[in-house]
């Protein structure tokens, strides 16, 4: 059984993942190529992901006592593309 931290690692991929195809493949085929499909098929399980990470993230903060700007670094990472491997790579690698 995964344990919370590396159950976290894995959504932030995940997330970050989902965002940056989202982001860089299928919003470009929606508006250049005028298919929505991708937007549709990829939209619902980056949102379900982006959920998962912001709650994950504020009880694995709490559990490991991050300050309020280690938590708000890790909470803006999921708005920014590659951020969350930055901060799987800065942080979450070294807290294994």
């Amino acid at each position: 059984m995964l344990s919370l931290h590396s159950t976290f690692r894995v959504i932030a991929f995940l997330e970050g993942l989902s965002y940056i195809l989202l982001l860089f493949i299928a919003v470009p085929i929606k508006y250049f190529g005028d298919d929505p499909q991708f937007v549709k098929l990829l939209g619902m399980p980056h949102g379900l992901l982006f959920i998962a990470y912001i709650i994950l993230a504020v009880i694995l903060g709490s559990k490991l006592q991050w300050n309020n700007k280690t938590l708000g670094k890790v909470l803006i990472a999921s708005i920014l593309p590659f951020a969350t491997f930055v901060v799987d790579k800065k942080l979450l690698k070294q807290q294994a």
